[in-house]
């Protein structure tokens, strides 16, 4: 039940977002032209929000530089995921990779029926079997649960404010201090902590036991510590973890609780997993 309330609350997020941009669109077509401007702004405004619909997960493997990894190239990871897939009870989604040292994953897209998972060069090589399949479920049920329309639209609309500020020159700086808080404003207001905790606890779900999740957190969070990264900060809410430096501009777009708590969350789903350990 608490699955389906999050769903209907993604898809209601969704459709503010749209009426949102529609109701800025025809406000400025309004006070520029009256209601013949507003007219045309206002049917502007569902063509971008259809494109964004569409197109936006490709725009946000297209921020973090991803290609699509053919499954010639890595048939284990294909049939990892479409097994996976299945146990989520969603399509298979797209395939990327992303070519860089720093283990990480993503999921863009617009649901169970169209979306993309990226995962990095550094996850494959870091990741045991088990942690890299938890990751990959983590991401899955982002995309059952349609965290990724949320996530991808405000990333996407949160990134493009933060390019506008490149267009004003020497005033550069001080756009970027007006719409650096306005797109975090954007990404806060839309995306909740909570979205993590619940796609953790569904990843234990489909991978049968919390451990891999958990093992996964702790390794993705070392190596953030080892790796040097850049990238545009909005993308902050895609990834599994936070992979920037909690400071700066970065700062304004922390969405991910704490990998700690989460971990600990984790472990609680098994509570005898210390003796079972000592077990072994």
């Amino acid at each position: 039940m608490g699955g389906r309330l999050l769903i209907i609350r993604n898809v209601l997020k969704s459709w503010t977002l749209l009426l949102g941009a529609c109701a800025v669109f025809g406000g400025l077509g309004w006070a520029l032209g009256g209601y013949r401007l507003l007219s045309i702004f206002v049917f502007c405004g569902v063509l971008l929000a259809g494109a964004l619909y569409w197109y936006a997960d490709r725009v946000a493997v297209g921020l973090v530089r991803g290609r699509e990894l053919l499954v010639g190239e890595a048939p284990g990871l294909h049939s990892a995921l479409e097994r996976l897939a299945a146990r989520a009870g969603v399509a298979k989604p797209k395939l990327y990779l992303i070519q860089d040292g720093l283990p990480r994953a993503m999921a863009a897209g617009r649901g169970p029926r169209g979306s993309a998972i990226a995962v990095s060069a550094g996850l494959l090589s870091a990741a045991s079997p088990a942690e890299l399949e938890a990751v990959l479920a983590h991401e899955l049920a982002h995309v059952r649960h349609r965290d990724v329309v949320v996530q991808t639209s405000a990333v996407v609309l949160a990134a493009t404010l933060l390019e506008l500020s490149r267009v004003g020159g020497w005033f550069s700086r001080a756009l970027l201090f007006f719409l650096g808080p306005l797109a975090s404003a954007i990404v806060h207001l839309m995306l909740s902590p909570n979205r993590e905790y619940l796609a953790d606890r569904a990843a234990a779900a489909i991978c049968e036991s919390p451990h891999p999740m958990a093992d996964a957190l702790m390794r993705l969070d070392q190596a953030s510590e080892l790796v040097a990264f850049s990238g545009s900060p909005a993308t902050e809410p895609l990834y599994t973890i936070n992979p920037f430096l909690e400071e700066g501009l970065a700062a304004l777009f922390v969405t991910h609780p704490p990998v700690g708590e989460r971990v600990r969350r984790l472990r609680e789903l098994d509570p005898d997993w210390r003796e079972k350990l000592r077990a072994a």
